[in-house]
Order: C-alpha cells, then sequence, then structure tokens
C-alpha cells in the first residue's frame, strides 16, 4: 500500500475508535471526548498495542506517517495554545489582585514544592531524567508539571457543570489564568540554554519590540483581516522561539498572549477552539500516545505516576484550603476551587512534550506523567459534581 492509502488508515483509526468508546461507552461524565482521545493515543502506542501486535504497529506507523502525523499535531498544537494565550484576562485578576495572588500563588506553589520532592525521589533510581538535562531543570519541570492547570480543559468542564459564566467560575478563570503565566515563564526559565544564551536574548528583544508594532497593526486593520495576520505572527513568533532554543509552544503562547481577545468575535474565538479540538488535536493526542515507553517496568511507571498524582493532586487541594483559611471562605470552598485547578489534562501534556523534546526527560518519566494527567483529569467531574450540589450558595459569590 502507498504511504497515502496507510496515512489515511491511521486518520481512520485516530478518528473512529476514541469516538465509539465515548460515545458506546457513555463516559462523558468521567472522561469527556478530549479524555478518551488521550488514553486511546496510549493503547494505540508502542508500549501497549504496539507491544502486543508489533507488525500492525510497523505497518501502520511507519516512518514516512509518523512525520506526516507529527507535522500535523506540531501545527495543531501551536494553534490551541495560542488561543489559549489569546484567551488569557488579566485585568479581572488585578481588580482582585490580593485574593488572585494568595489563592493562585498557593495553588501553585504547593504542589510544585511537593512535585519537586517527587522528582527529587525519583532520581534515585536511573531511567527517568533525560540525556541532556541538568539537576534542577529535571526537578523543577516535573514539579511544575503536578502544578498545572488545564485551562482550555477546565473551561470545558466548568460548562458543563453550568458555572462558567457564575462568579465562582469567573474566579477559578482568575487562578487558573495567573497559574498559566506562570508555568509557560517557568518553562522559558528551565529551556534557557546559556550556550545560546544570546540567540534567546535577542529574540526576546525583538519579540519585544515587534509585539508593540503588531499590536498598532491589529488595532487599525478590519477584524476580517486579523485572523489571517494572527496565523502569520503565530508563526514568525513560533519559528523564531525555536531559532533560539526556547521551543516553538512558547513561541506560540507568547504570541496569543500579546493579543487581545477584544479584537476577535468571542463566538467565533469558541468556535475556531472547538474546532481545533475537534479536527486536528486528535492527531496530537496520538503522537503523544505513541512517545509513551515502559522500558523501566510497568509497575514502576504506575507508582511513579501515583506518586506524582498524590503530589499534583494534593497540592492542589492544600493549596487552595491555606488559601480558604487566609481568605475566610466558607467550609468546602478550598476543597471545591482545589479540584477544579488540579485539572491536568492537554496543557500538562504539552508542557510534558517540550521537555521530551529537549531530552529533559525520558519517555518513561513521560508516560508517568502522562497517566498522572489522565488520570487527575477523569477525578474532576464526579468530585466536584455532586459538591456543587450540596454547595449552591457558593456558586453565586463574588469573593
Amino acid at each position: 500500500m502507498s504511504t497515502s492509502e496507510i496515512f489515511l488508515i491511521a486518520m481512520l483509526i485516530i478518528f473512529t475508535l476514541p469516538y465509539l468508546v465515548w460515545r458506546l461507552g457513555r463516559t462523558e461524565y468521567f472522561a469527556p471526548l478530549v479524555v478518551v482521545q488521550i488514553v486511546t493515543g496510549i493503547v494505540l502506542g508502542p508500549g501497549v498495542l504496539g507491544a502486543v501486535f508489533p507488525q500492525y504497529y510497523k505497518f501502520v506507523f511507519n516512518a514516512p506517517v509518523i512525520q506526516s502525523l507529527n507535522a500535523i499535531a506540531q501545527w495543531a498544537v501551536m494553534l490551541f495554545v495560542f488561543i489559549a494565550g489569546i484567551e488569557l484576562d488579566l485585568r479581572k485578576a488585578w481588580e482582585h489582585r490580593r485574593e488572585s495572588g494568595i489563592t493562585a500563588g498557593l495553588a501553585l506553589g504547593v504542589p510544585l514544592l511537593l512535585g519537586s520532592a517527587a522528582a527529587i525521589g525519583m532520581l534515585m533510581f536511573p531511567g527517568w531524567m533525560g540525556a541532556k538535562a541538568q539537576t534542577w531543570q529535571f526537578v523543577l519541570g516535573i514539579g511544575m508539571s503536578c502544578a498545572v492547570t488545564a485551562l482550555p480543559i477546565l473551561i470545558l468542564f466548568m460548562e458543563k457543570l453550568q458555572i462558567l459564566r457564575q462568579p465562582i467560575g469567573q474566579r477559578i478563570l482568575r487562578y487558573a489564568s495567573l497559574d498559566d503565566i506562570a508555568i509557560w515563564g517557568v518553562l522559558a526559565l528551565i529551556l534557557m540554554d546559556w550556550e545560546r544564551v544570546g540567540k534567546q536574548l535577542a529574540f526576546l528583544a525583538v519579540f519585544a519590540v515587534a509585539s508593540m508594532l503588531f499590536r498598532r497593526l491589529m488595532r487599525r486593520i478590519p477584524q476580517s483581516d486579523r485572523w489571517y495576520l494572527a496565523l502569520v505572527w503565530l508563526a514568525a513568533c513560533g519559528l523564531g522561539a525555536d531559532w533560539s532554543g526556547l521551543h516553538y509552544m512558547v513561541g506560540a503562547f507568547i504570541a496569543g498572549a500579546v493579543m487581545d481577545s477584544e479584537w476577535f468575535d468571542q463566538p467565533q474565538l469558541d468556535s475556531l477552539r472547538h474546532h481545533v479540538l475537534l479536527v486536528v488535536m486528535p492527531v496530537f493526542f496520538l503522537s503523544t500516545g505513541l512517545r509513551t515507553n515502559w522500558d523501566v517496568g510497568g509497575a514502576a511507571v504506575f507508582v511513579a505516576a501515583g506518586v506524582l498524582l498524590v503530589a499534583s493532586v494534593g497540592g492542589k487541594l492544600i493549596g487552595t484550603l491555606l488559601a480558604g483559611r487566609i481568605l475566610r471562605w466558607q467550609p468546602g470552598e478550598g476543597l471545591l476551587i482545589g479540584w477544579l485547578l488540579q485539572t491536568k489534562a492537554l496543557i500538562m501534556i504539552i508542557f510534558a512534550n517540550v521537555l521530551l523534546d529537549k531530552a529533559l526527560i525520558t519517555n518513561e518519566a513521560f508516560t508517568a506523567l502522562l497517566l498522572m494527567a489522565v488520570a487527575s483529569t477523569m477525578l474532576t467531574v464526579p468530585v466536584v459534581a455532586p459538591r456543587l450540589q450540596r454547595m449552591k450558595e457558593i456558586v453565586f459569590r463574588t469573593k
């Protein structure tokens, strides 16, 4: 068969199998389609189905097909991160800066410390730290992976729970937005290459000037032209960041972060995010699954994932409980917010992909992080939904 035919077989599997599992299995309550797609990518990868049926794996996911899938996945994730950057709204966070700063700081800092402690424990065993990593990069990378909140998935969950437009939903968005900024800032720090620091500083300097000129231009052109120019800007920033050694996903995020969501029609922006998730992100999930590995032993990977899950979820809950005590929230409010903020899938997977690309973690560590992200995300709705039913008065509080 030709490469084109095998590629289409791969695409048929990517879009058919997760949908059937999601729809026929009725998993929406605990695992929305996006989570099923991530899990399917793991199952289709070399560590599971590839190990059981190696001939299938070699036939469908041969080198030319994987190269084509990776190219689609790269553009898909750039678009997704770009949209996440556009949707950041820090003005509300500034209006409520004391509350937002305390909550976001503790919700990020506590799981970061616990995750870093877990990473130090992982260093006692071989097979987890990447070939190009320094110890501090590995520890900080794993720690920040435990601290990540997946803002786009959080939005989907809050829509499902019907609290996105309620006061508590808007508060949680403020906390998650501040953490999102910190996450990408830490990633840029981890990726700083002191041998190429001149290139990286040059890129950041050019980006600062170019973004000011770009913002002026965007304000003056018709809205219909802004979408096209935004894509040009995305590609240019991704190229510049990757050239300097910061990774194209850092470039994609900062490209979106310097833009104002008001420049675009909000329903169109929501529709674009939805269609990126529908049309191209499943390819990214599959390509992510193809990178999983169990060479240190399946039991060891699951143990590491379990430890990271405890650090991640426990850290978020401890952080928001501390914030609730300082800010005098109602009983149970800190736990409710903590369970929502511990949602991991997508952004943490993107974060971990960057660490793997830069050889800061191994495929085995990546697999443990991926399992942790899936588990934490699947816990969210089943835990939060009954709590919301018992705590309806909290939903309408503004502070």
